[in-house]
């Protein structure tokens, strides 16, 4: 099988992997970036089956309300942001036709054994509902497209997935966040540091400064987030009473012999 595919911002990262990754899996990509004028939206979505947005969830509806014109019947429309409520809700409010929200659970330069990336049928879809025809063949059709690149596509639904992400995701940052922000108000530290400090310093270096922004704003968009930092913070009441033994049992759980 191959598709044309439209590729809204393809000159970001994801969004010019994505578009490589296409191509050279044999389908024809076309993309379009900033300026987002009418001549290049029309070119980039001329006869496509699927149209990827791959711009920030902040400026995910401005750019629907854009490309949304443009789009041929049934095509479907799809993103690729880190959250999937809010995306889908806006998707499905600018476009008739069928959506379709994804996420790549990895970056544009990730090099590992399985690329897995969710995708979240719109129009209200829970796990075990049975798809409408044409919502069932966009869903498939971005599936394919996926599994052509080598990437592995699951299903689950947007409140799923954000639920998920708000505790892989979301809390990675807001912790190591919380963590380090505490701590650069402690100089007197410096002399004490351990090479497991120095490690999870260097870990969480490229998410607290490069990206952090980016990171910030996931867990804004992400509903779930609160939900996600008072779970957590239940768990640090069990550490501020010294229960550290029912921790570390529970911790264990990642870590099978």
């Amino acid at each position: 099988m191959t598709a044309r595919v439209g590729i809204i911002g393809d000159r970001g990262r994801m969004g010019a992997m994505l578009k490589r990754r296409l191509e050279d899996a044999g389908h024809e990509a076309r993309g379009a970036d900033l300026p987002l004028d009418e001549e290049s939206l029309a070119y980039a979505c001329a006869e496509a089956k699927a149209v990827f947005l791959c711009v920030p969830a902040a400026v995910l509806e401005e750019t629907a309300h854009k490309v949304a014109p443009h789009l041929p019947e049934d095509c479907a429309l799809a993103d690729i942001t880190s959250v999937k409520i809010l995306p889908v809700r806006t998707m499905e409010r600018v476009w008739s036709g069928p959506v379709v929200g994804t996420h790549p659970l990895f970056g544009p330069k990730t090099v590992a054994e399985r690329y897995a990336v969710t995708v979240t049928p719109g129009r209200g879809w829970k796990e075990g509902d049975p798809l409408p025809e044409r919502d069932a063949k966009a869903v498939h059709l971005v599936e394919k497209l996926f599994e052509s690149m080598g990437w592995t596509p699951f299903r689950c639904s947007p409140e799923t997935h954000d639920r998920a992400m708000a505790s892989i995701q979301g809390l990675n940052y807001i912790t190591s966040l919380a963590y380090f922000a505490m701590l650069s108000r402690r100089p007197e530290l410096l002399p004490f540091l351990t090479p497991s400090f120095e490690r999870r310093k260097e870990a969480a270096r490229t998410m607290l400064t490069c990206d952090s922004a980016m990171f910030a704003g996931i867990f804004a968009a992400n509903p779930m987030s609160q939900e996600a930092v008072r779970e957590f913070r239940a768990y640090l009441n069990v550490a501020a009473g010294g229960d550290i033994e029912v921790l570390a049992e529970l911790a264990k759980n990642w870590f099978p012999d």
